[in-house]
């Protein structure tokens, strides 16, 4: 990592601290595809964004210049970081009055780096990397294909993690442009002091479109093999990897932002997630299926309820009467569903929200019917959210199993009540449940062959 790099320095100050950033290595026309649709939600977003983009050599800015006159006219500023080149200036897009170039120094760190940071008062994104050097490349050396060039990195939606890099950046601009400096300060800081009063835009359909970029990129990879009539070469297999962990990711940090928005449970999914782990261990389940139902359980806030009433009491929370509003007005296909390796898991959690007794919704399906894994995903996110909201009490664990127990038969399947009472029993002795967050930037390997077969 370059020191003196955006990225090295927001590296730095995370190092060892509570939220560690999720690193990992990109194809270029991966970064390309997900920068697109990033950058594409900008012209529907309500918010006007403040866009500071780094593209290392000036060459490679002109070859989207048309598009940033786009971006420019829905942005409130758009600064362009790179090293100048021939005609840097002279593009149109350049003379327009809310863009502006910083033209780096060669042997600026910033000048290694490929940057997209957008922050609005209704959106926020950002792609931070640096392309890897010729020793990270190992004995091949660096690539000859220019697409076949790769960076270290990551991406997100976060808002403060966003805000943080953007101060970051702007203050690197200082070195050259200090008038510059300020008035980013300026604006930055009247976005940040705006966060939150206006309604934030959905992030769900950015994650769609990111999905639909990478599966566009991923379907051209393969028509162009097809048409050579050859199998996918080792280098292209590994970006159809880098392609396909980019769209798990994509979920995942939308589950991650999720969880982060909901202030009274912000480790939702990955206490569900261990706990379905966990109830999957004392059922004995395969171990693919317990991979299959931990990653429904990361991901299983992302589904819709479809307008299910609470099933364990009439009065909701304030945060589950806002889940439901917001969930009801999402389509019945949950947004996983885009992406053909996660069908499985799309299914599970669609039907989460069925009953025992074929009240539930979507389909009404009743008993052994309903999925196994959506009946133990069902009683779980419901026994964790009694557990925050219990968790003041002297007796958390055993008036939460109560809860859940008072709706054996109706709502959950009773054997499953069985199995979790145990569960309960050993968590009372000091049994410990290691609860993790999803390894992001390694979103591939969450998936497997049966993780695709339909649940």
């Amino acid at each position: 990592m370059l020191q003196g790099s955006i990225l090295q320095k927001l590296d730095t100050a995370h190092r060892g601290g509570k939220r560690p950033l999720n690193f990992g290595v990109y194809h270029k026309n991966t970064l390309i595809a997900l920068c697109h649709a990033l950058e594409d939600f900008i012209l529907e977003s309500e918010g006007k964004p403040l866009l500071i983009a780094a593209f290392q050599q000036g060459k490679w800015y002109l070859q989207e210049a048309e598009r940033y006159n786009d971006l420019a006219e829905h942005s409130s500023q758009v600064v362009i970081m790179a090293t100048g080149d021939t005609s840097f200036a002279e593009h149109p897009t350049s003379q327009r009055s809310n863009v502006t170039l910083v033209d780096l120094e060669p042997s600026d760190p910033v000048a290694q780096e490929w940057h997209l940071i957008i922050m609005s008062e209704t959106y926020t994104a950002m792609v931070l990397c640096q392309e890897l050097s010729a020793a990270d490349y190992g004995s091949k050396g660096q690539p000859q294909e220019d697409r076949e060039r790769k960076f270290y990195g990551f991406w997100t939606f976060e808002p403060e993690l966003v805000r943080e890099t953007i101060e970051l950046a702007i203050s690197h601009i200082g070195g050259y442009d200090q008038s510059l400096q300020k008035s980013l300060t300026e604006q930055a800081q009247q976005i940040t002091a705006a966060l939150g009063s206006k309604k934030r835009d959905d992030i769900g359909q950015v994650v769609y479109r990111v999905v639909d970029y990478l599966e566009r990129f991923e379907q051209d990879l393969y028509q162009a093999e097809d048409e050579q009539l050859q199998t996918l070469p080792l280098s292209e297999q590994d970006l159809d990897n880098n392609l396909l962990s980019n769209k798990v990711q994509a979920f995942l940090r939308m589950a991650q932002l999720i969880d982060q928005a909901d202030v009274t449970n912000p480790m939702a999914a990955a206490e569900v997630a261990t706990l379905c782990e966990a109830m999957g261990q004392l059922l004995d389940l395969p171990a693919w299926q317990i991979k299959r139902l931990r990653l429904a359980g990361w991901l299983h806030r992302l589904a819709p309820l479809q307008g299910v009433e609470d099933t364990l009491e009439p009065t909701k929370s304030t945060v589950q009467q806002q889940a439901v509003a917001q969930q009801e007005a999402m389509p019945k296909s949950s947004v996983l569903r885009v992406m053909p390796q996660l069908q499985a898991i799309a299914h599970i959690i669609t039907h989460q929200t069925e009953h025992w007794d074929g009240s539930g919704q979507p389909d009404g399906l009743a008993y052994d019917a309903i999925p196994l894994e959506s009946r133990i995903l069902a009683l779980i996110t419901a026994f964790q959210q009694r557990l925050k909201d219990y968790q003041s009490q002297e007796t958390p664990l055993a008036q939460a199993l109560n809860d859940c127990k008072a709706s054996a038969g109706t709502v959950f399947d009773p054997k499953l009540l069985d199995a979790l009472e145990l569960l309960v029993v050993g968590m009372q002795q000091g049994m410990s449940l290691q609860v993790n967050q999803p390894k992001i930037a390694a979103g591939m390997w969450l998936l497997d062959s049966y993780a695709t077969q339909e649940a």
